[in-house]
């Protein structure tokens, strides 16, 4: 068995931004918020928050007690990870809200993913200078180019519009607060700035807020950001013009097309092509929900410009045919691998923003053409990887001879983004996955208004191909692999969650549902396992402890069992999950991740 990095580490990548306003020095010294308890697992009842963030879930459960119902808390939950995990998620991305509601028994979603500008080239990411690609990271990242115009703040609008009770003015105020007052630097704040100390340093008002002094903020510092807490106000009060169409708007685009560089930075920071109409015309979408059947539950996820809905929904397809419970564990995980492997060929042959891209959405979730995949697994022995996609145009369910060695699709997805899940009194539940895509986006805060923009652009493919469905277009928006999900029984929730973890975030989902559908585990457990993520590619990256535990025996079967290491970290985590689980007699258990990325934080509004 190897032991190899699968993605080699790059040493500095990512980065946050923040504004050059009133320094923090300068701010009167008011008392930071008090670090709520940090609990992985809650049980209890009258609704529930868990997110990664002990501030931020605190800040949901307040809603939640003072009446509020599930989008209210979501909001406000995220607005506050804007704060404490601004290097995640924040008003400078974009991201997906699925929503159940428990009046009507329907789940319903909202596509907030970044839009490219109208005057975006085939070749935005090629240097003019020596005619090649920009080298990915640093250099591409860290860039006006790589900025797509945000759709987070969008999105919370639209979200308490259609389902909410409060204003956006009243779910900003706690985030604004703490921004103001200030939060408990932890280990792995401090970490993610001193892993994004190049790109950080790039720019001026990100220096000034993260490297103040010329040093990272020290593990047990308070941390305030009053520029955020500033931002937040001014949109309280009057709503997304100043974001889309007003000052805001202005600063974004003098940021992404002049990049306020540093004059000691030795990056190239390509400049952006974004212009005020980008922002006033962005939307944030209402879209119907993926929906697939599977052991008698009905699964929920998004749709393309998300491929997250599509891929898990065909992997269960393909799954369902094998009773996982019964089978040896190793066999059932190799299914699990398969069935991933082959979903990811299709994903990168069919899925991107439906907007410009015809999606065979229908053949994809389709059970006759998982029949006609699921033909191509052998028990016995591996498919060889990558394999090729299945042909939509024509299946009827029977198996085919296995089809020939295909080409894997080239995955430029960060890692990072953040996932919360809520529930209410009433039994609406949210699940949302939000994100500036790279640890810090593109590096770059807004001057003076303390949010990092994002650089989501670089989740289209690098190199343009007609024929890719995630190709870059204009006003097109790049494919993503969020998958926040709902899991009904006979249209009452039964489970929700999602993930962080780029194209993981597809695997970490999947394996969560089997690990609790199948494997018959609890909700921390199936949370808590070891990972594996299989993505149409010749090795299973997996945690050193699932590749301790099932590295060998796999192995024998024909796999090439490696252990993963992020790309830009060089941890070997995969995702950072929360979910929900409703029980009988209105009992919720919120989990969070017990020890990934520092754990999580979950709670209830009245514990058990």
């Amino acid at each position: 068995m190897r032991s190899v990095a699968v993605l080699a580490a790059l040493s500095l990548t990512a980065g946050l931004v923040v504004v050059s306003a009133p320094s923090q020095a300068a701010q009167p010294d008011r008392p930071r918020e008090a670090q709520p308890p940090k609990k992985a697992t809650a049980y209890g009842s009258g609704g529930a928050v868990t997110s990664v963030d002990p501030y931020a879930t605190q800040v949901g459960l307040r809603v939640l007690r003072a009446g509020g119902n599930a989008t209210d808390a979501a909001v406000a939950t995220a607005a506050a990870l804007g704060v404490t995990e601004p290097f995640s998620a924040g008003i400078g991305g974009g991201g997906y809200f699925v929503h159940y509601s428990a009046k009507t028994g329907k789940v319903q979603t909202i596509d907030g993913r970044e839009t490219a500008p109208a005057a975006m080239p085939h070749d935005a990411f090629i240097d003019p200078k020596t005619k090649k690609p920009y080298n990915f990271s640093p250099e591409l990242v860290t860039s006006g180019v790589s900025v797509g115009v945000p759709g987070t703040l969008a999105t919370w609008q639209r979200a308490l519009d259609r389902w909410g009770t409060r204003s956006l003015g009243k779910s900003l105020r706690p985030a604004a607060r703490l921004a103001d007052r200030g939060f408990e630097v932890d280990p792995t704040f401090r970490g993610q700035v001193v892993q994004n100390k190049l790109r950080f340093k790039a720019f001026v008002p990100t220096k000034r807020l993260y490297w103040r002094g010329g040093h990272a903020p020290r593990v047990g510092s308070t941390f305030r950001n009053p520029d955020l807490a500033a931002t937040y106000r001014l949109l309280a009060r009057e709503g997304l013009k100043p974001f889309y169409n007003g000052v805001i708007a202005d600063e974004i685009v003098d940021a992404v097309r002049t990049p306020p560089t540093t004059k000691s930075t030795k990056l190239p920071v390509p400049k952006g092509y974004l212009v005020k109409r980008d922002l006033k015309r962005y939307r944030a979408l209402d879209q119907k929900p993926t929906k697939i059947g599977y052991r008698g539950l009905d699964v929920y996820g998004m749709a393309p410009s998300s491929s997250g809905g599509s891929t898990v929904g065909e992997a269960l397809n393909i799954l369902e045919r094998y009773d996982l419970g019964a089978l040896p564990r190793v066999q059932a995980l190799h299914l699990y691998l398969e069935a991933s492997a082959l979903s990811f060929a299709d994903r990168g042959a069919y899925v991107g923003d439906p907007k410009q891209v015809k999606v065979p959405l229908r053949d994809l979730l389709s059970d006759k053409f998982a029949a006609e995949r699921a033909c191509q697994i052998n028990l016995a022995t591996t498919l060889k990887k990558p394999v090729e996609a299945g042909d939509i145009t024509s299946y009827d369910g029977t198996c085919t001879p296995v089809r020939s060695v295909g080409t894997t699709t080239n995955d430029t997805e960060n890692t990072e983004t953040t996932n919360l899940t809520v529930a209410d009194k009433w039994g609406n539940v949210v699940e949302y996955t939000l994100t500036i895509e790279q640890t810090g986006g593109s590096g770059m805060v807004v001057p003076g208004r303390g949010f990092l923009l994002n650089n989501e652009l670089t989740d289209f493919s690098a190199a343009y191909d007609p024929k890719d469905p995630n190709r870059i277009e204009p006003l097109k928006r790049p494919r993503s692999s969020m998958s926040p999900t709902i899991v009904l029984e006979k249209g009452k929730p039964v489970l929700a969650l999602g993930s962080p973890g780029g194209s993981t975030i597809i695997t970490t989902v999947l394996q969560m549902l089997v690990n609790r559908l199948d494997f018959e585990m609890t909700l921390p457990e199936a949370i808590a396992a070891p990972r594996v993520t299989q993505r149409n590619t010749a090795t299973d990256q997996a945690e050193p402890a699932f590749e301790q535990q099932y590295g060998a025996v796999l192995e024998a079967l024909g796999h090439d069992v490696v252990t993963y290491a992020d790309i830009f970290t060089g941890t070997h985590e995969i995702g950072a999950a929360t979910g929900i689980e409703f029980g009988a007699g209105k009992r919720l258990t919120a989990v969070a991740e017990p020890q990934r990325r520092g754990g999580g934080a979950a709670a209830v509004v009245k514990p058990r």
